[in-house]
């Protein structure tokens, strides 16, 4: 997926679930999204991250 799908996405999923999301670089290089409560990865791997909550 690239930047602005992962991006898109993740905007998407934290509106819709109104959670904070991450977006994070997967052992295969591809990038991927999930809620930051449930990531358990390498700090280092995360690319950005979407809080609706955020100003």
């Amino acid at each position: 997926m690239s930047l602005n799908d992962a991006h898109a996405f993740a905007f998407s999923l934290a509106t819709t679930l109104m959670a904070a999301i991450v977006i994070f670089r997967a052992g295969d290089g591809s990038l991927s999204v999930m809620p930051a409560t449930e990531y358990d990865g390498d700090a280092a791997e995360i690319v950005g991250e979407i809080d609706p909550f955020a100003p």
